[in-house]
């Protein structure tokens, strides 16, 4: 066969030199200033986890989760139980540093080591959490040891329907890339995923935004924030 070489090689994309697989999620903390993310234990969580579930009695927290909202501690902390030992979500309980109560869950996830790509999902954050610090720190603990870790690419996926968490991977940093249409069937629904995603290159800049953000400086008597996240993303290097 007579090769061509007057044509030109196809693009293959940036090389990556040296590349070699991550290790997978492995760690049993992850110590913030406001919160600790401990590895899920039903027998030391489970209650708190209830209680502060407690505080949105209308179950729409869970509306766009694939399980939930439960009928009672005993069937949610059965389906701890039943997640808390999986390597693939990883799943941790959020702490409150000033009350040492356990008020929320999140989890890495989809983990693919052997291209560095890895997803944050499973986030439940019961009213005691949300619109709090603790809420940023968590996810930035997360993003801190995926990259630490080595990851080249942390995702955020979500029901294109979920307004509130597409803002909130919007102010996290993460890059819309578009709508996977009728992904899958959720509770009897149709759901299209929003899929957004956070690059190692970005995270530098990224890192820094939170380390600002989080600082106590950042917030005037009252607690409200004197900087947003997107501010300090703008801000001169």
């Amino acid at each position: 066969m007579t090769r061509l070489t007057n044509i030109s090689e196809p693009p293959l994309g940036e090389a990556v030199p040296n590349w070699k697989p991550c290790p997978r999620p492995q760690t049993l903390l992850l110590a913030g200033r406001y919160c600790r993310l401990e590895r899920l234990n039903p027998a030391q969580h489970a209650t708190d986890l209830w209680h502060a579930q407690q505080l949105a009695p209308n179950g729409h927290d869970w509306a766009y989760l694939p399980y939930g909202p439960f009928e009672s501690l005993t069937s949610y902390t059965t389906w701890l139980e039943s997640v808390c030992s999986l390597e693939d979500p990883y799943f941790f309980a959020i702490i409150d540093l000033a009350t040492e109560q356990a008020l929320g869950v999140a989890s890495l996830l989809r983990i693919d080591p052997n291209n560095g790509v890895i997803e944050v999902g499973h986030i439940y954050y019961s009213p005691l959490l949300q619109h709090t610090r603790m809420a940023t720190e968590a996810m930035y603990l997360l993003m801190r040891y995926s990259f630490e870790l080595g990851y080249r690419r942390y995702e955020w996926k979500c029901n294109d329907l979920n307004e509130p968490s597409k803002r909130a991977a919007e102010r996290l940093g993460f890059s819309f890339e578009g709508i996977f249409r009728q992904a899958a069937v959720i509770k009897g629904f149709n759901r299209d995923t929003a899929w957004y995603s956070l690059l190692d290159k970005e995270w530098p800049l990224c890192q820094s935004a939170f380390e600002h953000w989080l600082n106590p400086t950042n917030f005037d008597a009252k607690g409200q924030q004197i900087k947003s996240l997107a501010q300090w993303r703008a801000m001169p290097t």
